[in-house]
């Protein structure tokens, strides 16, 4: 790569990412171009290394829109479903909430330095988000009648098999996509399965 004569970079995310994801990028295709943020860069310095990035990487970027590649496909169709939680689901959640408080108060009373209350609050909320998408994630022992997301799933995919349609399922967690591996396992439906862990051949 470093004797590359030209360098060309396709990717799809990460101008709208994060600035980080594109700060990588072009440490990969012209290193040394972008001035290095020294560590614990915050605030109005760090907002002065993200718009000097902005400036010096716009030149190079060609983006094209949806717009300009295939008008002819029609605007994109956007759905919200809320799914209320089941009375098992609930009732978890709030076990969980209160015992999340609870340790992050006794974090508190410890003295715990504020990067470990930031990382037990995220971590906490990960497992809140959890709970909301299936029950089982944290609490294996549940049963998948529990989780109203996967309700809804099932109601979406017997629409789909019935109108002739496939879908694409997407989610941050892995261990949420192995239950709907699972689940499409117990109804006999064929389906591509693809996380990190796949190998790339």
């Amino acid at each position: 790569l470093p004797r590359a004569g030209s360098r060309f970079l396709l990717t799809g995310t990460p101008v709208e990412n994060s600035l980080d994801d594109l700060r990588a990028l072009f440490d990969l295709l012209m290193p040394g171009y972008l001035e290095k943020i020294p560590a614990g860069t915050r605030g109005d310095e760090r907002a002065w290394f993200d718009e000097r990035l902005r400036a010096k990487t716009a030149p190079y970027i060609l983006r094209r829109t949806k717009t300009a590649v295939a008008p002819e496909l029609p605007e994109k169709i956007e759905q919200t479903l809320y799914c209320e939680p089941t009375s098992a689901q609930a009732a978890l959640y709030a076990d969980w909430r209160k015992k999340s408080e609870q340790e992050l108060d006794a974090l508190a009373a410890g003295g715990a330095s504020e990067n470990k209350l930031r990382f037990a609050t995220l971590t906490q909320l990960l497992r809140l988000r959890q709970i909301c998408c299936d029950p089982r994630l944290v609490a294996p022992a549940s049963s998948a009648d529990h989780s109203s997301k996967l309700d809804t799933f099932r109601e979406l995919l017997a629409e789909a098999i019935d109108d002739g349609h496939r879908l694409l399922v997407f989610s941050q967690f892995t261990s949420l996509l192995a239950l709907l591996r699972a689940e499409l396992d117990e109804q006999g439906l064929p389906c591509c399965y693809l996380d990190g862990a796949t190998p790339q051949k």
